[in-house]
C-alpha cells in the first residue's frame, strides 16, 4: 500500500499538546526537574523575546507561553501557544522514517526540551518574577504515569505518514471549493497547523508552516479516502491515517471526526462480509442508508 510522507521533513507535528498533564495541588504534586544537560543558553531566544516584550510595555504571564486548560483534580492540560512554547519546533522532523530506537531518543529530547521550557520560565532571572512563581506552581501529578516517572507515556504524534488513495482530501475540499463525492462524515474543525520550523531570514526570525482558519461550513469526507486503492490491498480501512494533504489533515484530524469515520468504516466492513466483496466494492447506496439509519450525518445541511 502506498504512503506518503509529503516533505516528512517538514510536514511531521509532534507535541506535547494532549498530553501534559500538570497539577498545582502541593499534596499531589511531584517537582518537574530540569534535564540533567540544562543549559539555559538553550533558551537564549525565549530570554531575548522576553526582554523585548517586556520593553515594549506587553503584559506577560504563562499563558504568554502557553495555553493551559483545567481537567478535574486540579489538574491541567498544557498545550503551545505563541511564537515560543511547548512545540520543539524540528525536532519531529525524523520521525516517519525512524526506527523503534531513533523515535525513543526522538521522545526523550522532546521531553529534556520541555522540562528545560518550564525550568527556565520557573527560575531564569530574565522572566518577570510573577510568571517565575506562576510557573512553579506546577509540577507532575503523583498519581499519574507511575510507571514512568510521572511523565507521559507517549508523545502525540498528530501527524507523520498517510496513505495515498483514488482519492486525496485536500485544502480545496475543506474549504468547500471541491466536494468529495460518497460522503462517510465531515470534516466539522477549522485548519489547525502548528509550525514545522523556525528560519533566520532579512534580519528575522519566523515560524515556517503555521496555518490556520475557521469558519468553513463542514466538508465532507469521501469513502475512497478511508479505502486503499483496489489494487494495492481489499480487506483494509484506514480511519485514522487517512488519504489527505498535509493541509486538509489539520481539519480532519480531530477525535470526533476518526470516531465517525470508524463507525462508517464498521459499517462498510459488514456489508463487505455479507457480500464476500472488497471494500471497494460496497455498494454506496446500501450504505449509505445504514448509515443514515444509525443516525450518522454525512451532508451538511442535514438533509
Amino acid at each position: 500500500m502506498m504512503l506518503s510522507d509529503e516533505l516528512s521533513g517538514q510536514r511531521v507535528e509532534l507535541w506535547f499538546s494532549g498530553t501534559g498533564c500538570l497539577t498545582d495541588d502541593p499534596s499531589n504534586r511531584v517537582p518537574l526537574d530540569p534535564p540533567a544537560d540544562y543549559d539555559p543558553a538553550r533558551f537564549e531566544l525565549l530570554g531575548r523575546f522576553i526582554t523585548a516584550a517586556t520593553q515594549a510595555g506587553q503584559p506577560l504571564t504563562l499563558r504568554s507561553f502557553c495555553k493551559y486548560d483545567p481537567l478535574p483534580n486540579r489538574k491541567f492540560d498544557f498545550n503551545n501557544r505563541w511564537p515560543i512554547s511547548t512545540d520543539y519546533l524540528g525536532g519531529a522532523d525524523r520521525w516517519p522514517d525512524a526506527d523503534a530506537d531513533e523515535r525513543r531518543r526522538i521522545a526523550d529530547e522532546h521531553e529534556r526540551y520541555l522540562r528545560g521550557f518550564l525550568h527556565f520560565l520557573a527560575t531564569n532571572p530574565r522572566v518577570p518574577g510573577h510568571v517565575r512563581a506562576e510557573t512553579a506552581r506546577f509540577g507532575l501529578p503523583r498519581d499519574e504515569f507511575v510507571d514512568n516517572r510521572h511523565w507521559p507515556h507517549q508523545l502525540y504524534i498528530r501527524e507523520a505518514r498517510r496513505m495515498v488513495s483514488a482519492l486525496v482530501m485536500t485544502e480545496h475540499h475543506i474549504h468547500n471549493r471541491r466536494t468529495a463525492e460518497q460522503s462517510v462524515g465531515l470534516a466539522t474543525y477549522g485548519m489547525d497547523i502548528h509550525a514545522v520550523r523556525r528560519v533566520y531570514h532579512d534580519g528575522k526570525l519566523y515560524n515556517e508552516g503555521f496555518g490556520g482558519g475557521s469558519g468553513q461550513q463542514p466538508a465532507p469526507i469521501g469513502y475512497a479516502a478511508i479505502v486503499p486503492r483496489e489494487s494495492e490491498c481489499t480487506n483494509l480501512f484506514v480511519t485514522f491515517a487517512l488519504s489527505s494533504s498535509h493541509a486538509a489533515f489539520g481539519s480532519i484530524r480531530m477525535e470526533p471526526v476518526f470516531m465517525v469515520l470508524s463507525q462508517s468504516a464498521a459499517s462498510a466492513a459488514c456489508l463487505a462480509l455479507d457480500d464476500n466483496s472488497s471494500v471497494q466494492q460496497v455498494p454506496y447506496a446500501k450504505l449509505v442508508q445504514r448509515l443514515q439509519q444509525d443516525d450518522q450525518i454525512v451532508q451538511w445541511p442535514v438533509p
